[in-house]
C-alpha cells in the first residue's frame, strides 16, 4: 500500500507495507537489554491457590504478570517529566505520532576517559536539513545492542553543545540506540537532556527522547518517516516501538 502524504508543503510517498522497526523486544529473561543497575525484566503467570495462568498448565487463557523499569529494559520513549519535580506524562504530552525523520551514522569520539558524540559530528551528518526527529545511530554497530547489560560500562553520550545544536536546530523528537543520552555517571546533572528539553529557559513539553532503539546496518542513512509509537501509560516514559518508512519524492 503506498501513501501520499504531504509535510511541510511537500509531497511524499511511503510504501506501509514496509515497515522498518526500530525497537528492542522486551523479554523476561536474562540475556534481555539492560541498565541502570536493576534486575532482569520478569515475564511471569500469575497464579492463585492451583491455579495457574498458563493454558499448557491447564487454564483457559495466558494470563501474565509483567515486571519491568521502562528506562532500563528496552526502547522507551520520554518526555520532559523524566527529569522534572513536577509530574508530566508522555503520554499527555506527545500527541502527534509522524513525523519527517533523518537517520544518521556516527562514531562517538574519544574524549578523555569517554566515548562522545559532539556538536560538530552532527552537523556534519545533517548538513542543512531540517527535521523534526533524527534518529542516531552508534559504531559500532553489532547485535549485542540487543542484550548488552550496560551497567556501569560508562557506553558514550552527547555533550551538551549537541542537544543545544539540535534543539537550535528545531529537532522536537531525538533517538538513540544507547541506554542514555547522557553520562551513565554524571553526579545527576543530566546536560543533554536539561538541554535538548531547555529546563532553564521555555520548556519543550511537546519534545521526545527515545532511547535503546536498534537500527540495523542493512538500512540506509537517509530521511524516513517516523511513526513513534507508545503506550498510553501515565509515566514519565513508557516503552514504545519506533516505526520508519522509506519516502520517495
Amino acid at each position: 500500500m503506498i501513501a501520499t502524504i504531504q509535510y511541510n508543503s511537500k509531497k511524499y510517498q511511503i510504501n506501509l507495507k514496509q515497515p522498518i522497526d526500530i525497537s528492542i523486544p522486551l523479554r523476561g529473561a536474562r540475556d534481555n537489554v539492560n541498565a541502570w543497575y536493576v534486575g532482569k525484566p520478569k515475564i511471569t503467570p500469575v497464579s492463585k491457590g492451583d491455579w495457574i495462568g498458563e493454558v499448557k498448565k491447564g487454564a483457559s487463557v495466558n494470563f501474565n504478570r509483567i515486571r519491568f523499569n521502562p528506562h532500563a529494559h528496552g526502547t522507551h520513549t520520554e518526555c520532559v517529566g523524566h527529569i522534572t519535580e513536577e509530574f508530566h506524562s508522555i503520554n499527555k504530552n506527545l500527541k502527534q505520532f509522524f513525523f519527517l525523520a533523518e537517520l544518521i551514522t556516527v562514531a562517538p569520539e574519544k574524549l578523555d576517559d569517554d566515548f562522545v558524540i559532539s556538536k560538530k559530528q552532527l552537523h556534519f551528518a545533517l548538513g542543512n536539513k531540517k527535521r523534526d526527529a533524527v534518529i542516531i545511530r552508534t559504531l559500532p554497530n553489532t547485535k549485542e545492542k540487543l542484550s548488552k547489560h550496560y551497567s556501569n560500562t560508562n557506553p558514550p553520550y552527547l555533550l551538551e553543545e549537541a542537544a543545544i545544536y539540535l534543539r537550535n536546530i528545531g529537532v522536537k523528537h531525538l533517538l538513540i540506540d544507547l541506554p542514555s543520552v547522557d553520562r551513565e555517571k554524571d553526579e545527576g546533572r543530566l546536560l543533554a537532556h536539561n538541554a535538548f528539553w531547555n529546563t532553564k529557559g521555555k520548556v519543550r513539553f511537546d519534545a521526545t527522547i527515545t532511547e535503546f532503539i536498534f537500527v540495523r546496518n542493512k538500512t540506509k542513512d537517509g530521511t524516513y518517516f517516523l511513526n513513534i509509537q507508545i503506550a498510553p501509560f501515565e509515566n514519565d516514559a513508557s516503552p514504545s516501538k519506533p516505526i520508519l518508512y522509506e519516502t520517495s519524492m
